[in-house]
């Protein structure tokens, strides 16, 4: 019964704020990737393919596989450090800026990071060919 506890701990960052995330594991390309510091992460302005290999039908659907994007995005914010046993890749990397884009559903908070790593998160993801700009969230953003 300790699950349900930890996820309703699990707090958006209000729209506006800044934050950092040091990223402990990932779902898919576009998170949630979970942070140490608490909060689950939605990377802002993209669209990745489910965890499941689908898109829905109303977000734009990129070529690359689910496990490549999430393997891509595992490579722009840290290193692999394992599986846990619900199936998410173990992360290590650098702590990142993070500012919140408000909810992104569920017990997520969408955000515009920067890492040490790989500069803007978003672009970076984009420029591996594996996720698409999400015109809708992506608006004005610049690379």
């Amino acid at each position: 019964m300790i699950l349900p506890l930890l996820l309703a701990a699990v707090q958006i960052v209000p729209a506006g704020e800044s934050f950092q995330c040091t990223p402990t594991r990932v779902w898919d390309g576009d998170g949630p990737v979970w942070c140490a510091e608490g909060p689950r992460l939605r990377i802002a302005g993209i669209a990745a393919r489910e965890a499941d290999g689908s898109c829905r039908s109303n977000q734009p659907c990129p070529k690359a596989t689910a496990m490549q994007t999430r393997d891509a995005l595992v490579d722009v914010i840290g290193s692999r450090r394992g599986v846990s046993r619900e199936g998410h890749v173990l992360v290590i990397g650098p702590t990142m800026m993070c500012r919140s884009r408000g909810s992104a559903g569920g017990s997520r908070t969408a955000a515009w990071c920067t890492s040490p790593k790989s500069g803007d998160v978003s672009c970076a993801m984009v420029r591996t060919r594996t996720v698409l700009t999400w015109p809708r969230y992506w608006r004005s953003h610049r690379c």
